[in-house]
C-alpha cells in the first residue's frame, strides 16, 4: 500500500526521525491557513508548496515549489492545486493534485539519499545510502554505482551500531564533524526500527538532508506498507487514498485478488504467482503485450472469477484475453462456469482464448464447448499464447 509524503513524515516523526515542520491541506483556503501556520512556527518566511499525489518526480514536473514570501506562497498554492501533474511515473495522463503539504523552508548543506530495502537474493534487509540525495537512485546505479554504499541487517541483531557509523563515514559526514556523524548513524538505526514495526515494503527518504546546523532531517519520504501485513496495522488501512488508486486494482482487492495493471492489450487470468509471470513472459515471446497480472488463486470461486473477468473488460485497452488455469486445488469446471457466467453478465467484445489443464479439465472444457459462446481453446500454454497474439492484433486492426 502506498501512502503520501505527509502521511509518511507523520508516521516516521513519531518513530522518533526528524522531518520539517508542516501540515496539509485538502483545499485552497485550508493550504493558505496552513501555510501562514507554518510561518507562525518557524518564524522565517520561506514556505514549500508539495503536491501530494504517489508518484516520484513531482519537482521536475512543477508540483514542487519553494515560496519566499507569502503572495509567492499564494500563486504557489494556485499553480499547483488542482493540476493535472505528469511525471516519469504517472504516465503521460498525469495525475490531479487534490492534496499539498506546505512545509518549512530549511538551510540545506547536503543531499544525500537513504532507503531501507528488502534484498530478496540474501533475504536480508539492506540499509542503503548515497551521497547523490535528489538524485533517481536508478540514474545513480547505472552511471556511479560506487557512490551507493550498502549495510546488511541481520534479523537475529538488526543494525549493528558500528554500520550505522561507517555508513556516515562513507558518505563523508565526517568532514562536518563528530556530531553530524551522530546525527546521522542514529537516524540510520531508528529508519530502520521504523521499517520493521511498520512493516514496510520501502522506506526512501530522498533527500536527506545535513542542515547549515549540522542536523538530519528527511526532506522527502516515500513509505510502501506490506499488503500483508496491514491486518497486524488497522489504524494504517485508514491512510489508504483511493483517488490515488487505480479502481480496478481496488475492486481486485475487495475479492481478495492479485491484480496489476499494465500497458499492454492481452488481458490475462491466471491461477498461482508463478505461472502468471510464465504466462505473461510467453506472450511477449510471441510478439504480444500483457495488459495486467491477474491472479485469481488457488482456490477461486465462480464469484471470484466472475470478478476478475470483469475487472479485466472493464479496461479499455484489451484487446483479447487469455485464461490460462492449470487447476490443482482450483477446479477447471469452476474456471469455465465462472467464464461463462462473467461473458453472459457483462458480453464478449474482444477474442478470449482458454487454456485449461488439471482437476475436472474435462469438465470445464465440455461447459465451455457446450456454452454456444465464442470460445477458442488451446492445447497448451504456447499455443494459447499465439492464438490469443494473433487474435488480439486483428482486433486491433478491424
Amino acid at each position: 500500500m502506498n501512502i503520501h509524503e505527509y502521511q509518511a513524515k507523520a508516521l516516521l516523526a513519531q518513530k522518533g526521525l526528524m522531518v520539517p515542520i508542516s501540515r496539509s491541506a485538502l483545499s485552497i483556503e485550508e493550504a493558505d491557513e496552513a501555510a501562514t501556520w507554518v510561518r507562525t512556527q518557524t518564524h522565517h518566511p520561506v514556505v514549500v508548496v508539495k503536491a501530494q499525489i504517489h508518484a516520484g518526480g513531482r519537482g521536475k514536473g512543477g508540483g514542487v515549489k519553494v515560496a519566499k514570501t507569502p503572495e509567492e506562497t499564494q500563486a504557489a498554492i494556485r499553480n499547483i492545486f488542482g493540476m493535472q501533474l505528469v511525471t516519469h511515473q504517472t504516465g503521460p495522463e498525469g495525475k490531479k493534485v487534490r492534496r499539498l503539504l506546505l512545509e518549512q523552508g530549511v538551510d540545506i548543506a547536503r543531499e544525500l539519499y537513504a532507503a531501507v530495502v528488502l534484498d530478496r537474493q540474501s533475504g536480508r534487509l539492506v540499509l542503503m545510502a548515497s551521497t547523490e540525495g535528489g538524485m533517481d537512485i536508478e540514474e545513480v546505479a547505472e552511471h556511479t554505482p560506487e557512490k551507493i554504499f550498502k549495510q546488511v541487517i541481520d534479523p537475529m541483531i538488526g543494525l549493528g551500531a558500528y554500520q550505522a557509523r561507517e555508513l556516515a563515514f562513507a558518505l563523508g559526514l565526517k568532514a562536518a564533524g563528530m556530531e553530524a556523524v551522530s546525527s546521522a548513524a542514529g537516524f540510520f538505526t531508528t529508519m530502520v526500527k521504523a521499517f520493521q514495526e511498520l512493516d514496510c515494503s520501502l522506506l526512501e527518504i530522498n533527500p536527506l538532508v545535513l542542515t547549515k546546523q549540522g542536523r538530519i532531517i528527511a526532506l522527502d519520504a516515500k513509505l510502501n506498507i506490506d499488503d500483508n501485513a496491514l491486518y497486524r496495522h488497522p489504524e494504517l488501512e485508514a491512510l489508504r487514498d483511493l483517488d490515488e488508486e487505480d479502481p480496478a486494482e481496488t475492486e481486485a482487492k475487495r475479492f481478495d485478488l492479485s491484480y496489476v495493471k499494465l500497458t499492454g492489450n492481452i488481458g490475462c487470468m491466471v491461477n498461482g504467482a508463478g505461472l502468471a509471470m510464465a504466462t505473461m513472459d510467453i506472450i511477449q515471446h510471441f510478439g504480444g503485450m500483457p495488459a495486467n497480472f491477474l491472479d485469481v488463486g488457488g482456490g477461486a470461486t465462480k464469484e471470484k472469477v466472475t470478478a476478475a473477468f470483469k475487472i479485466i473488460t472493464s479496461d479499455p485497452s484489451v484487446r483479447g484475453i487469455f485464461i490460462n488455469i492449470f487447476g490443482g486445488i482450483m477446479k477447471c469446471d469452476t474456471i469455465a462456469s465462472g467464464v461463462i457466467a462473467a461473458v453472459k453478465e457483462v458480453g464478449l467484445t474482444v477474442p478470449l482464448v482458454v487454456r485449461l489443464e488439471g482437476t475436472n479439465v474435462e469438465q470445464g472444457k465440455a461447459i465451455l464447448r457446450d456454452s454456444g459462446l465464442n470460445v477458442v481453446t488451446a492445447a497448451d500454454m504456447a499455443d494459447g499464447a499465439q492464438k490469443i497474439v494473433a487474435l488480439s492484433r486483428a482486433a486491433e486492426k478491424a
